[in-house]
């Protein structure tokens, strides 16, 4: 059965920049598109901003620094001083990141919004005319002159028709975990393993039936707090984040192996974990890849040397090729050997071109984050948070100067983009 269904909206809103999904690329786009003085709204369907860092309860950055340069200059290293601190490394304080999150926000001017979702898009004449959005209140439209898609899924670019790659060339993609918040963790008594003696831990586990699912990739838990800590660990495979009912079973897995973790950590690796145990899951899957939007330059495997460089450079990064692998030994095996050699090397990094971030077909969208115009090799490292406030900040600042001419991200004055995001920060060694 079908039907048709007709509505009129109300246009609530009529902005200069709507920025959709408030994560690490959204709030970076619609900070640094306010800050160009331009009206900005900033659309998300949590509670508070953070994405997979706080709604997903990932307990890492990940790297800001290639170990000389600091490439996640701007929006990225006003978190970083903001939230990291030294005797925590790159472990995400979740509240913290939160507040900090609003207060960044409220202090650029943007105008916001949580509880609210994007559920269909309008468009008109190669661009996005106007979106239309689900919130407690009802049902209504949003105009504006330029979108940022930081969706992580890439869902406003692919429902206004601009094409996109779903995992390899059989569509398999990333697994995806539900991490977690420990607690009761020992951290004076953590103990020291090489890769060998805690893959043989693992595989021992795994053969006494410990496990449900042979998964020998074990990310690990990072210190966050006095004796806490945030779990990267366990795997959900073959979900596919465009569809909620894969979502939906993979949520439920997640939950019900974690007991699984809980067990391998007290009994196998002993000490520090002895009484630890999780006290939360994430509202939402750790996810590491779904689309990637197809853009005017598709970033490849290729570009990942340090002599990578564009003329319409807007960032650089390093962060090392990390596809994490199918079950079973083989699987992590070949992972090992390729995240091991697919890594660049201190003071190295690979160029961003802007042309990563316009999506074919739209005229007025841009999208940043995990699902920007990539290969699948190079999205594994480019998906990471640091990488997220790299290609955010220069949607929001590419998008604020389209705002300002002729409302066409094809039109925007590189050099002009290039010159605002040097000043904010950003890492153009090239520019």
């Amino acid at each position: 059965m079908t039907y048709t269904y007709t509505k009129t909206l109300e246009t609530r809103y009529d902005v200069d920049v709507c920025v959709v999904g408030g994560g690490p690329a959204g709030i970076a786009a619609g900070i640094t598109a306010a800050r160009q003085s331009a009206k900005v709204l900033i659309l998300e369907s949590q509670g508070f901003f953070g994405g997979c860092g706080t709604a997903a309860l990932v307990p890492a950055f990940m790297q800001f620094s290639n170990g000389v340069d600091f490439m996640a200059g701007g929006i990225g290293r006003e978190v970083f001083d903001r939230v990291c601190i030294p005797e925590l490394r790159l472990s995400i304080r979740v509240e913290v990141l939160k507040r900090v999150y609003d207060d960044m926000v409220r202090e650029s001017g943007a105008d916001f919004l949580f509880h609210t979702s994007m559920v269909d898009v309008i468009t008109r004449d190669g661009g996005v005319d106007a979106i239309v959005v689900a919130a407690k209140s009802g049902v209504y439209a949003v105009h504006a002159k330029l979108y940022v898609d930081a969706t992580g899924d890439g869902d406003l670019c692919a429902w206004a028709g601009a094409p996109y790659e779903l995992g390899d060339k059989n569509g398999h993609v990333m697994p995806s975990t539900l991490c977690q918040q420990w607690i009761n963790i020992n951290w004076d008594d953590e103990p020291t393993f090489t890769r060998e003696e805690r893959t043989a831990l693992v595989g021992k586990a795994i053969d006494d039936g410990v496990f449900t699912q042979p998964d020998f990739h074990l990310s690990g838990i990072w210190h966050t707090g006095k004796n806490t800590g945030g779990g990267n660990v366990s795997h959900c495979y073959g979900v596919n984040a465009t569809d909620e009912r894969s979502l939906t079973d993979a949520m439920v897995l997640g939950r019900h192996i974690v007991p699984e973790f809980e067990r391998f950590y007290r009994e196998y690796i002993g000490r520090a974990y002895k009484d630890a145990s999780v006290i939360a899951t994430g509202s939402y899957l750790g996810i590491r890849e779904s689309r990637r939007i197809m853009g005017d330059y598709v970033l490849g495997v290729g570009d990942f040397r340090p002599d990578s460089t564009f003329d319409d450079e807007i960032g650089r990064y390093s962060y090392p090729i990390d596809i994490h692998p199918e079950m079973g030994r083989e699987n992590y095996e070949k992972f090992l050997k390729e995240h091991t050699s697919m890594h660049l090397g201190r003071g190295e990094s690979y160029g961003i071109p802007y042309r990563v971030l316009t999506p074919q077909k739209l005229s007025n969208v841009l999208v940043g984050g995990r699902c920007i115009s990539t290969d699948q090799k190079m999205q594994s490292s480019i998906r990471v948070m640091p990488g997220c406030y790299i290609t955010g900040q220069a949607c929001g600042m590419a998008a604020a100067l389209a705002a300002q001419g002729e409302q066409d991200i094809r039109r925007v004055d590189i050099r002009a983009l290039q010159q605002k995001l040097a000043a904010m920060g950003a890492y153009l060694p090239n520019a």
